[in-house]
């Protein structure tokens, strides 16, 4: 395999020699730079817990986990018609997918996310109607149809916000008046207007979800908290709970303030943005 290039490398599975490795499935990262991230594009990053400014949890199970540095990823792709270089494929703590370490003509360095089959060496580009290869960016209006892209704008400017996890993208699959029509991952059809920014290409580490942590203390460093189910709950604690002996709870699932869960659809009916979904990912 070319040294840097993202094709997807296969998860890497280890022999029980402790009973945390047995079932380890982890992604060789072998080929990422081992280096510390450019210090400029980086800021300090504070953990909250899961609590809120007076202390309470909001989102439960999270807490500990390693420090981290969060580094500044440039989801607008704005320099236009400014070549830029692939200079190193980084690991990145605070997303799923990898990132790609660019430096343009005129020095200037940033990150980018790393989408597949992008090599050390590259170059990339953003501008108004591109060449369709990994990596580069334009507006719905420069892109043949068919293409496959990631990191999407929902708003001209605003920079991407869909298809930035490890191994997703969408299809431009057409054109309508002043919007572009896109199918998401999910089964979803939306659009979005022309002008919105998208990069070519599916984001790189699609073997992310094949990964096994092996052990609790490997989920632990990422600052996820043990998650304890309700029907082992006293009837104090959870609507799920209490009962004699083992219980399947003989009810509608609930969330331990009585909510319907467990499949219960939480999208707004009267959303702003459902007028722009052509065809919901439930409906296949």
């Amino acid at each position: 395999m070319t040294v840097g290039c993202l094709t997807g490398d296969l998860p890497q599975s280890y022999k029980p020699t402790t009973p945390g490795q047995r079932g380890l499935v982890l992604i060789d990262r072998s080929e990422l730079y081992k280096g510390r991230p450019v210090k400029s594009l980086t800021r300090g990053l504070t953990k909250s817990g899961g609590r809120n400014n007076t202390g309470r949890i909001t989102s439960r199970r999270r807490g500990g986990g390693t420090k981290r540095l969060y580094r500044i990823v440039d989801f607008k792709r704005k320099k236009f018609d400014v070549v830029a270089t692939v200079e190193r494929i980084e690991y990145d703590p605070n997303r799923t997918a990898f990132i790609a370490l660019i430096k343009y003509d005129n020095g200037e360095q940033a990150y980018i996310l790393a989408p597949q089959r992008l090599a050390v060496g590259d170059q990339v580009v953003a501008s108004q109607k591109a060449d369709i290869k990994p990596g580069n960016a334009m507006p719905f209006s420069g892109l043949l149809i068919g293409t496959i892209v990631h990191n999407i704008e929902l708003k001209p400017g605003k920079g991407g916000q869909l298809a930035r996890a490890a191994g997703t993208y969408a299809q431009f699959v057409g054109r309508d008046g002043g919007y572009a029509q896109i199918r998401l991952s999910s089964g979803e059809l939306r659009m979005v207007r022309q002008e919105c920014m998208a990069t070519v290409g599916a984001v790189s580490n699609p073997d992310n979800s094949n990964q096994n942590m092996g052990k609790a203390g490997r989920t632990r460093h990422k600052g996820k908290r043990p998650s304890v189910r309700g029907v082992v709950m006293n009837p104090i604690d959870h609507p799920h709970g209490g009962g004699e002996g083992r219980t399947s709870g003989g009810r509608h699932p609930v969330t331990p303030w009585g909510k319907p869960t467990k499949g219960r659809r939480t999208r707004a009916p009267k959303k702003s943005s459902n007028r722009m979904i052509v065809r919901l990912r439930h409906k296949h």
